[in-house]
């Protein structure tokens, strides 16, 4: 980060409508266009992107964000990127009475699939903007790496965040293992799109979603698990060896936002707890409920019963479609994205559980 601090501070000498600029290294064939990406340094609010292979930076202040909203198509207003400073995570996350839900999963970058997927379903309107009412839209964690969009579908939750909240329903942005590994720059699964920006830039990834950027601080204020009715929504899956260390959803959130996310692995593997919660029977990474022959319906009824729920809707697990065991006991909603699949979406309407097409089709699982 010091690299980035250095660059955006000589960028303030410049006027406010003047850029600074970076030599792009490495291959110069194609033309990489990325970001914003916006800072907090010394109470000023600072905007740098990459166009045509430049990184460009500007002081950022009401009178000029209009040009850069305009610009990168943002659907928020200036404020609304001060006031992710001001955050308070939420560890409790249990939602109740909620009659329409739709969720998606693993979006790994994939911008045009799920621009496709939300407006074909309903979830916002031709403009991009929010057109699901009061309902809830749960995104189950991996907006990160694989694909080369991976920036364009973090700014588009986050002004839709801001577009629910006003008509009565909300965006809940859950945490995975790839945004576990992106904050902490792991980047064996990052599109070398997000390579080349890091050269140009001159910053390692993960400094690009520090906690002085309003992206960086905002994930930062998001959870692992959250409940609503009587679903319960994760990234991998609750493994029986989670529910014999007796956590309920509010400690496994306050760790992983107090002690996990953004952390370096060894501060993390220093503590048992801490290593069990980021390993493979942990929230983020557990895949027993596909991989695991042994898995019975006995187990999921334990875990279930453990929190007081009657479904857990996870992603993480690939498949080409939504699947469903245990009758509806667990519904995995990873519909291979990732995988040049067109996607699908669970909608819980009324009680009921559908599987939910860009087409607008909709199947009751």
């Amino acid at each position: 980060m010091k690299n980035q601090l250095i660059f955006l501070i000589i960028g303030l000498l410049f006027n406010l409508n003047s850029y600074a600029y970076c030599p792009p290294e490495g291959d110069k064939g194609d033309s990489i266009n990325d970001g914003p990406y916006i800072f907090l340094l010394n109470n000023k609010l600072i905007a740098t992107w990459i166009e045509n292979n430049v990184c460009k930076e500007v002081y950022l202040l009401p009178e000029n964000f209009n040009e850069i909203k305009k610009n990168f198509d943002l659907s928020i207003n200036y404020n609304d990127l001060a006031n992710v400073y001001r955050l308070k995570p939420d560890f409790n996350q249990i939602y109740s009475k909620i009659d329409s839900i739709c969720v998606i999963s693993d979006i790994h970058g994939e911008y045009n699939t799920y621009i496709d997927l939300l407006k074909g379903i309903g979830i916002i309107d031709k403009n991009l903007k929010w057109n699901f009412g009061k309902g809830h839209l749960v995104v189950l964690g991996d907006t990160f790496d694989r694909g080369n969009m991976v920036t364009e579908v973090l700014w588009h939750l986050f002004g839709l965040e801001k577009q629910a909240q006003k008509a009565g329903g909300m965006v809940h942005v859950l945490l995975g293992n790839h945004e576990f590994m992106a904050l902490r720059n792991s980047r064996g699964d990052v599109n070398d799109k997000y390579r080349k920006v890091e050269a140009i830039s001159k910053t390692d990834y993960a400094d690009l979603y520090s906690e002085k950027s309003v992206l960086g601080k905002w994930l930062r204020s998001k959870p692992v698990i959250i409940t609503i009715n009587d679903i319960i929504f994760v990234h991998g899956g609750i493994s029986m060896e989670m529910i014999q260390k007796n956590l309920n959803i509010k400690q496994i959130n306050k760790m992983f936002t107090t002690e996990i996310i953004g952390k370096n692995l060894w501060e993390v593997y220093e503590k048992g707890m801490l290593k069990f919660l980021s390993e493979k029977e942990g929230p983020l990474w557990y895949r027993g409920y596909f991989e695991d022959s042994a898995f019975s319906e006995s187990k999921i009824d334990s875990i279930l019963a453990f929190y007081g729920k009657n479904h857990i809707v996870v992603g993480h697990t690939s498949n080409t479609e939504i699947i469903s065991l245990f009758s509806k006991k667990i519904l995995g909603a990873d519909a291979g994205i990732m995988l040049n699949q067109p996607g699908e979406m669970i909608l819980y309407k009324n009680g009921s559980f559908y599987k939910s097409f860009k087409t607008g089709c909709r199947i009751k699982l």
